[in-house]
């Protein structure tokens, strides 16, 4: 701010008229009217010592204007608010202050402050200007040199103070930027040359925690999915991609980063398996795993079309789905007994035994109820279950703790499958309404299914059944009943419904087209897939699927693992 120069304004002084002077100066003090017009204190005092330049009482009072206009000159300089107006306001009360009584050395002096004040200010101002264009003055002219040059010159200053506190949160904000996007040299870079601007107040420790979260995230995220491209569609060229980025952004040492390339060293060695080969993991703990079934890799689309009788917006879109890779499915659905081994030597406590009960089939109302007393070790109506029955009455977690067993027992890695593995594995090859086709009705001996030939132990049938279908059973069947699919699979439609790795979405828009889990960690809403022994002919379709919370269990649901090859 730049004010017009002081001049000094004439008055109509008449010596004549003294003791109405010398009222007007004291109304003029006591108002702090100092100098701003021809009423004020400054020239109407000049004007009466140029007429009597023996008056004390003049010299007196301009003694005093002159004091008070110094001490309000000291002031202004050290204004921290509205710099530009105070040095101004300052700048004015000195060139008033020329025509007062005042030593030259102390004029020299404050027009010596006044010049360094505006200094200051310039310098700040500048560096303010070059922090809103982002220009911090790191690698190029900025802000940092600029509030530098004034703390070195006038130690303390609290705007120049704040200035560097702003050119480090914009360093430590562009860090966790660079973090974010997967750059983590640079933000070690950035956290470095922050570090040392001010004194520590934590600011910069914080950024770095965040920094460091944001790198264990992404190094979490890139070892997780690798892991899953080691054992999914993505294949080894994936999981060595993720290993590449998981080795730049880690720590060097990182013992997780060691571990992703073990198990894909592991891949590469003992994925060496023929479409349609059996295998069959030895357990350390004694015994075997479930006998698996390499799956040959291919693709074919997922879902119902929209002109499929029955089909649902769940269903749907059909999408083609690629899985570049092919993978191991357990023949059976996981029985009993092999269930049994792992709750004996994991020392584990399925859902339904710690709650105390599960869902039954009920023969005397054809209903399902909770009935206690019933959990992993039960069959369809709670009664204890054959050894070569499918397991049922367990949760996802339930499952999901099971292939990790396997996966501690035997080193390889076992999982669910996803729901896209699990539709390509039912399918077998084919596409149509139901895993046979477009038939009405199951083939003969295909599985167990709703049939109008079917008879309850109680005597009912089935109101919503094939016409002309019976199977034997009501309820599970022991895995293996019935005629394998093309791929060497048994029970993939019929007998139980099966847990997926998958959560619930609402459709497929967005789906994954790889064939890898549609997850999101924490998600409670969990994906069946595959019709069970008491659905009925629409729920048998090859695309249907039920929702159903991760804490479930009930007579209808079981599950299959997946081993990576």
């Amino acid at each position: 701010m730049v004010l017009k120069p002081w001049v000094m304004p004439e008055v109509a002084f008449d010596p004549e008229q003294w003791s109405q002077a010398r009222r007007k100066v004291r109304q003029a003090i006591a108002a702090n009217h100092l100098y701003e017009d021809a009423d004020a204190v400054v020239p109407w005092l000049l004007a009466m010592q140029q007429a009597r330049p023996e008056d004390r009482q003049v010299s007196r009072q301009l003694e005093q204007v002159s004091q008070r206009l110094r001490q309000q000159f000291e002031r202004l300089l050290r204004e921290p608010e509205r710099q530009r107006v105070a040095l101004a306001q300052a700048g004015l009360r000195l060139q008033v202050l020329q025509y007062l009584p005042v030593e030259a050395s102390a004029m020299a002096q404050m027009e010596q402050a006044l010049e360094q004040a505006r200094e200051r200010l310039a310098l700040n101002r500048r560096g303010e200007a070059s922090l809103r264009r982002g220009q911090l003055g790191i690698s190029e002219p900025g802000a940092l040199a600029d509030f530098q040059t004034v703390l070195e010159r006038w130690p303390g200053d609290a705007r120049a103070l704040q200035g560097m506190a702003a050119v480090e949160s914009a360093l430590l904000r562009r860090a966790e930027e660079q973090a974010a996007a997967g750059n983590f040299t640079q933000a070690e870079k950035l956290l470095s040359t922050a570090a040392p601007l001010r004194e520590p107040v934590g600011t910069v420790e914080q950024a770095r925690e965040r920094v460091e979260q944001l790198r264990n995230l992404r190094v979490e995220s890139l070892l997780r999915s690798g892991l899953e491209d080691i054992q999914t569609a993505a294949g080894l060229r994936a999981a060595n991609e993720k290993l590449q980025l998981a080795t730049q952004v880690a720590h060097a040492g990182d013992a997780r980063v060691r571990q992703l390339a073990w198990r894909i060293e592991l891949a590469t060695r003992y994925g060496l398996y023929a479409p349609g080969q059996a295998l069959r993991d030895r357990l350390s703990s004694g015994g075997f795993a479930p006998q698996m079934v390499v799956v040959p890799h291919g693709q074919y689309l997922m879902g119902a079309g929209e002109s499929e009788l029955g089909a649902v917006e769940a269903e749907q879109p059909a999408h083609w789905v690629r899985l570049d890779r092919g993978f191991a499915i357990a023949a059976t659905e996981v029985t009993v007994a092999q269930f049994g081994r792992f709750v004996a030597a994991a020392g584990a406590r399925p859902r339904a035994t710690r709650r105390g009960h599960s869902m039954v089939y009920e023969p005397r109302t054809g209903n399902f109820i909770r009935r206690s007393g019933v959990d992993w070790r039960s069959d369809y109506l709670g009664a204890p279950a054959h050894p070569d029955a499918p397991v049922m009455h367990v949760s996802v977690r339930d499952a999901e703790a099971y292939a990790a067993w396997l996966s501690e027992q035997t080193g390889h890695y076992y999982r669910l499958p996803s729901e896209a593995e699990f539709e390509y594995a039912l399918r077998a090859g084919r596409q149509g309404r139901y895993p046979w086709g477009e038939a009405a009705s199951p083939p003969a001996n295909s599985g167990n299914f709703t049939g109008d030939g079917d008879l309850s132990p109680s005597g009912r049938r089935w109101s919503n059944a094939f016409v002309g279908y019976a199977d034997g059973w009501w309820g599970a069947a022991t895995v293996g009943s019935f005629a394998p699919n093309p791929f060497g699979l048994y029970d993939m439609e019929g007998n139980l419904s099966e847990w997926v790795a998958d959560c619930w979405h609402a459709s497929y828009r967005r789906a994954p087209a790889d064939g890898v889990a549609w997850f999101n960690p924490g998600c409670r809403r969990r994906v069946v897939r595959g019709a069970n022994w008491a659905n009925s002919p629409l729920q048998t379709r090859a695309a249907w699927r039920w929702l159903q919370e991760s804490d479930v269990t009930n007579a209808r649901i079981g599950f299959r693992v997946v081993r990576g090859l």
